[in-house]
């Protein structure tokens, strides 16, 4: 009898939620308090120190500050800071809006732009999964190519181990390198923008080629946007691989066949001759 699991999974999908949101919460709201109360602290530290100033004015300031952070102005530096808005990192935040990963510290300020994001996302972004679609398809044929080279038992699994460990070398492992020295960051903290940006999660709070006291090469935020694509193609066609496993996983699960009848309709196909694969409704 067929076991119905779609519930199961609702179940288990909200269970999993509900679980990510006590682990965040057992691990980031402590560190949280403490740095707003750092900060409080460093606030009456200033106003002790420079007593010109009441609170309301150090409020408005900081509310200045924090606008012009959600206009994308970084403000560290003057005004001699690169512009956000040059080819390089236009063609890069072209790339967050087809892409999806949208990583929220930076976005058209003008009414103009904002029309003009939201028709350029209407038709970029079905363009950007056909775009990926194919070339995942691509990616599928080397594997079929790769496939036809491994002439041994298990080659499939060989195949996917060799596909594995190629785009986890070129898309998780060495981009970091990378990142790190030229940003600045730990390895952790390069691994963990990598991964959110492929997986087109995009938090924001790491983000290349925003450090104002960093002079980067003109094209650096345009290959980090052409490695983003190839690299969401690869991690696209490892989610859908996880996706189909983990469903098999659930019908294997819960949906077992009967055995006997199964050997049994074994049998009388290995007695009867082969017949053509066509129902015919009555």
């Amino acid at each position: 009898q067929q076991i119905r699991w779609t519930p199961l999974l609702v179940l288990g999908y909200l269970f999993y939620l509900l679980l990510g949101a006590m682990v965040f919460q057992l691990l980031e709201k402590q560190a949280e308090t403490h740095f707003r109360d750092q900060f409080q602290l460093e606030k009456l530290k200033f106003l002790q120190n420079y007593t010109c100033l009441d609170r309301q004015a150090l409020e408005q300031f900081v509310q200045v500050l924090m606008e012009a952070w959600e206009k994308g102005v970084n403000p560290e530096g003057n005004s001699t800071n690169p512009s956000n808005w040059d080819f390089s990192n236009s063609f890069f935040f072209a790339g967050t809006v087809v892409t999806t990963i949208g990583y929220g510290n930076l976005s058209p300020s003008t009414v103009a732009g904002q029309i003009f994001c939201v028709f350029y996302a209407l038709f970029g972004v079905p363009l950007n999964l056909a775009f990926l679609n194919q070339l995942g398809k691509g990616l599928n044929a080397h594997l079929i190519t790769l496939e036809r080279w491994v002439q041994k038992p298990g080659r499939a699994q060989v195949q996917w181990a060799i596909f594995l460990t190629t785009g986890t070398l070129l898309f998780l492992v060495f981009p970091p390198l990378v990142f790190s020295y030229v940003e600045g960051w730990s390895y952790g903290e390069g691994f963990y923008f990598t991964f959110i940006t492929l997986s087109t999660i995009g938090f924001g709070d790491y983000v290349v080629g925003t450090n104002p006291n960093k002079h980067y090469i003109p094209v650096y935020r345009s290959l980090t946007a052409i490695w983003i694509v190839f690299g969401l193609a690869w991690l696209a066609l490892v989610f859908n691989v996880g996706a189909d496993l983990m469903e098999k996983f659930l019908q294997l699960k819960w949906h077992k066949p009967d055995l006997s009848l199964a050997e049994g309709a074994t049998t009388k196909l290995e007695d009867e001759p082969e017949q053509p694969r066509i129902h015919i409704p009555s």
